[in-house]
């Protein structure tokens, strides 16, 4: 089997993790199946590059002597802000050779810079959404997804994002058994669905300015399984259901329900990932009253049976490492 290259752009500023979060699955895969992956790592000039906590990185050859690889993995960090135009200039004219374009967090902005994301569905930091959405319009930004394919490119969300990628990019290459083996050796979950969403309720609800309104929001997370409806809600606050609706919906950027639904979906899935509750018993505790209410909300959003959620999750004893 001929080895998929993996070239990892460096460049000052990049944030270490976003590379060597992917950089470990792929070579993980290696342990498995040896010679799957050659990684190998890049900077303009071929010199070291210091990445924002500090690390000096000294990359393998320079961008301008690699040959198309099979996959290119951007990452991100405080250098995105500011890139070398030079590094777009290169992503402009090489990185369309590549078969695969992976970004992680904000390496999404470099991609789009270089023209790479137009017309494409993408994602990035949930903080950089909006940024990547106003400067580059063609773009077509997906903001809730942990990671986002579409045909050769995919991008992801914050660090551990770029690792569910990279597992999804093995999965796919070299199967699932195999992927299953390295997130069990890196005690991460295989695999959270790209389509899961990257922030809990309670970030991605601007918190409420008001009292009230703040309250209630940590009413309904300490008690999911109570009569969450608008009236319910709206006398806890001491206002009219309209006032009440209108009011959260301009204070935490989400309908009240919508709120409901995040908050009980997150409640459920931490009781699958942390107790061995059965099904029944949790969907009763977190509000959804049936199994079968709950089967269809985890559905819709994650992809996946609240069964098939807990089996992806569940730990199991690491493989041995191969000498």
């Amino acid at each position: 089997m001929e080895p998929r290259d993996v070239l990892v752009v460096l460049f000052d500023g990049l944030q270490s993790l976003d590379l060597t979060g992917p950089v470990e699955v792929f070579d993980g895969a290696n342990h498995g199946a040896p010679g799957a992956y050659r990684i190998r790592t890049a900077s303009l000039d071929g010199g070291p590059v210091r990445t924002s906590s500090g690390l000096t990185l000294t990359p393998d050859l320079a961008l301008t002597d690699t040959a198309p690889p099979h996959t290119l993995l951007v990452p991100g960090g405080e250098g995105t802000g500011h890139p070398d135009p030079r590094l777009i200039d290169w992503l402009r004219t090489h990185a369309p050779r590549a078969r695969r374009k992976v970004s992680v967090c904000s390496g999404a902005l470099l991609l789009a810079e270089a023209g790479l994301l137009d017309g494409r569905r993408a994602t990035t930091h949930w903080m950089l959404c909006d940024t990547l959405a106003e400067r580059f319009p063609a773009v077509r930004v997906e903001p809730e997804p942990i990671y986002v394919r579409d045909g050769d490119l995919a991008t992801s969300a914050g660090v551990t994002a770029g690792i569910d990628l990279a597992l999804a990019l093995v999965e796919e290459d070299l199967g699932r058994d195999l992927a299953l083996t390295i997130a069990r050796h890196l005690v991460v979950f295989l695999r959270r669905p790209g389509n899961q969403t990257q922030f809990s309720a309670q970030l991605a609800a601007q918190t409420a300015q008001r009292r009230p309104l703040r309250d209630v929001q940590q009413w309904i997370t300490d008690n999911p399984a109570a009569d969450l409806s608008v009236d319910a809600l709206a006398a806890r606050a001491l206002l009219s259901p309209r006032h009440f609706a209108r009011a959260f919906r301009e204070e935490t950027g989400m309908t009240p329900g919508r709120y409901v639904d995040r908050v009980r979906l997150e409640a459920a899935r931490r009781c699958l990932e942390d107790t061995t509750d059965g099904i029944g018993q949790v969907a009763r505790r977190c509000g959804y009253g049936t199994p079968e209410a709950m089967r269809r909300a985890f559905l819709r959003v994650l992809g996946a049976s609240p069964a098939e959620y807990r089996r992806r999750f569940q730990p199991a004893s690491p493989p041995v490492p191969t000498p």
